[in-house]
C-alpha cells in the first residue's frame, strides 16, 4: 500500500511552490525598465508597468530607471581660443531611451553611462572653448555655449541607447589670479563702447534740435508774413470804410456827429459833469444845430 503524505510534508510542499511562485513573479514599476537575464545575458525587457514571470534560478530580473538623471560635471580648467584660462563647472541631464542597448554596451550600469558621459562631454567643452574668444564664451551663457557643446558631440550616445536632453553651466569664471585683470579691461571696453554711443546720441539730438530750430523759424516767418497781409487788409479795407464815410455828405455829417457825442462822452469825467465849449467847437454844433 502507498503511504499517504504527512501533513508536515504537505506544508513543506506548499510552502516551496508559494516561494518558488513568489520567485517566478517580476513587477516592474512605472519609472523603471526590467531586464530579464538568462545565465547573465539579457533575454528580453520589460518596458510596461505590471506584473510578468521569469524562470526562477535560471533567469534574474534587473532594474534601470527610466526617469530624467543628472550627473554633476567636477569643476575644470579650459582655454580660450585666445589663450585666457576658465574654470568651468557644469551637469548633464540624461535618460535612458533604449534599455537593452543600454545593457549591451554598458552591461546595464548607470556607474559607466556616467564615465562615458564625464569623458563625452568634458572632452566637447573643451574643443568648443578652445575655439572661441573669452568674450564669446562669456556671452554664450544664455544657451549658445550649451548648443554648440551638444552639437560638438553629435549622436555620439545613441551607440549606449542613452540621450543627453542638456548641458548646464552652473560656473564659468575665472581663475583668481587674472580675475581682476580681466574684469578691469571689459569696464574699459564697454565705457568706450558706451562713450561712443553717447557722442552718437548727442550728435543725432543736435541734428534734430537744428532741423527743428530751422523749421519753428520757417514757421515764424510765414505766421509774421500771414499777419501782415491780414494786418494791411484790415488798413485796407478801413480805410475804404473811411472813404465812402466821407464820400457822402449824409455819411460824413452822421459820421462827425457819432465821433463828436463819443468825444463828449469821453471828456465827461470825475464827479464834476459840466463841459465848456467854445461856440466854434464841433460838439457845440450838435447843441447850436448848426
Amino acid at each position: 500500500m502507498k503511504k499517504k503524505l504527512g501533513i508536515g510534508t504537505i506544508v513543506l510542499i506548499l510552502i516551496i511552490a508559494i516561494v518558488v511562485g513568489l520567485s517566478s513573479l517580476v513587477i516592474t514599476k512605472e519609472n523603471q525598465y526590467t531586464l530579464i537575464r538568462q545565465f547573465g545575458k539579457v533575454d528580453h525587457v520589460q518596458t510596461e508597468a505590471g506584473v510578468s514571470f521569469r524562470i526562477p534560478f535560471v533567469q534574474t530580473a534587473d532594474t534601470l530607471p527610466k526617469e530624467i538623471l543628472l550627473y554633476d560635471l567636477a569643476p575644470s580648467d579650459v582655454i580660450t581660443k585666445d589663450k585666457k584660462t576658465m574654470i568651468t563647472d557644469s551637469y548633464v541631464l540624461w535618460h535612458i531611451t533604449d534599455p537593452l542597448k543600454f545593457a549591451q554596451s554598458l552591461n546595464g550600469s548607470l556607474g559607466n553611462a556616467e564615465n562615458r558621459i564625464d569623458t563625452v562631454i568634458y572632452n566637447s567643452i573643451k574643443n568648443v572653448i578652445s575655439s572661441w574668444p573669452q568674450e564669446q564664451v562669456i556671452s554664450g551663457r544664455d544657451g549658445e555655449l550649451s548648443k554648440a557643446i551638444m552639437e560638438n558631440y553629435g549622436n555620439t550616445f545613441s551607440q549606449y541607447g542613452i540621450e543627453v536632453m542638456t548641458i548646464e553651466t552652473k560656473q564659468l569664471d575665472l581663475p583668481s589670479d587674472n580675475k581682476a585683470a580681466v574684469y578691469e579691461r571689459m569696464i574699459s571696453e564697454r565705457g568706450n563702447i558706451a562713450a561712443t554711443y553717447t557722442a552718437e546720441g548727442e550728435s543725432e539730438a543736435q541734428k534734430i534740435r537744428n532741423t527743428t530750430d530751422k523749421e519753428v523759424n520757417i514757421l515764424l516767418s510765414e505766421a509774421s508774413k500771414d499777419a501782415e497781409i491780414l494786418k494791411a487788409e484790415g488798413e485796407a479795407e478801413y480805410m475804404r470804410i473811411l472813404s465812402e464815410a466821407y464820400g457822402d455828405e449824409g455819411r460824413t455829417d452822421f459820421y462827425n456827429f457819432v465821433r463828436s457825442l463819443d468825444a463828449l462822452k469821453t471828456s465827461m469825467t470825475g464827479e464834476k459833469k459840466t463841459v465848456v465849449l467854445g461856440k466854434d467847437s464841433p460838439i457845440a454844433q450838435i447843441f447850436y444845430g448848426n
